[in-house]
């Protein structure tokens, strides 16, 4: 696991664009893991610009999104069909049938959940998930207690996640979706490299568990320790309750020079 520790959530944005940048440079037919959440908002934002300013082509991009609400339409303003629209697909060239987001019913959601597990391995598999982190170390709707080797399938939402929602539900709790369908533990830890961002104090407690405390279902971002190829990058303000901040700013800065050498 590899730790980033940016001054900013502007600096965190903009390595991780540079990241997904690389990656479809080399690969233009890039499968990408998807993730909604205000975290991401800012990689997205990137992402469009260099597609508007740099000609960065997403024609041929496949994406999975982790998760969505049941029991809204996709056209709900607060569905992440609506959100992915508004904050990345209609600002870039992504043809609308390589964008895949779970249904947001629970009508047949068992064979839906398997025909999405089988398109992510029928592209190929996800090159590189894009995560955030709950407060209380969930990672797509997996809650605390979650099955590490768990696949996509419907959860039921805890309450301290129904009231971190609530805000785009008008404050309102009780108009949060109590049920949301989401890629499983095991089927994020299927992806060939993870991308977890996190920003801001409120997310210093889980980012602590996940990268020093011990690997448990209690925080299921900490299974992301025995993935080969996670980075994370965060700012700061996240950053602050970890034991080993200045070992990992080093590890980074070393890798930064090494890089600049030409290695």
């Amino acid at each position: 696991m590899e730790i980033i520790v940016q001054p900013t959530y502007a600096q965190l944005v903009a390595v991780s664009a540079e990241i997904i940048r690389d990656a479809l440079l080399k690969k233009p037919n890039l499968v990408l893991g998807l993730a909604t959440g205000s975290t991401p908002i800012g990689l997205y934002e990137a992402l469009a610009r260099m597609h508007k300013t740099d000609g960065l082509d997403f024609s041929e991009v496949i994406t999975f999104n982790l998760d969505e609400y049941v029991g809204i339409p996709p056209n709900h303003p607060c569905s992440y069909h609506t959100f992915m629209e508004m904050h990345f697909f209609n600002a870039v060239n992504i043809r609308p049938e390589n964008c895949h987001i779970p249904q947001s019913t629970a009508v047949a959601h068992e064979e839906f959940c398997e025909r999405y597990e089988a398109a992510i391995v029928d592209a190929g598999g996800i090159d590189i998930q894009v995560l955030g982190i709950g407060k209380d170390g969930h990672i797509g709707f997996n809650e605390p207690s979650s099955s590490l080797g768990s696949r996509t399938r419907i959860k039921t939402l805890t309450q301290s996640t129904l009231e971190a929602n609530a805000p785009h539900f008008g404050g309102v709790v009780d108009a949060v979706p109590k049920m949301a369908i989401t890629m499983g533990v095991g089927t994020i830890m299927e992806a060939k490299q993870c991308l977890l961002l996190a920003s801001g104090e409120s997310k210093a407690e889980a980012i602590s568990h996940a990268v020093e405390g011990p690997i448990t279902a209690e925080v299921p971002a900490s299974v992301l320790q025995m993935h080969p190829r996670t980075i994370m990058i965060i700012d700061e303000a996240a950053a602050w309750q970890l034991k080993r901040v200045d070992y990992y700013k080093q590890v980074y800065a070393n890798k930064q020079k090494l890089l600049s050498q030409g290695h």
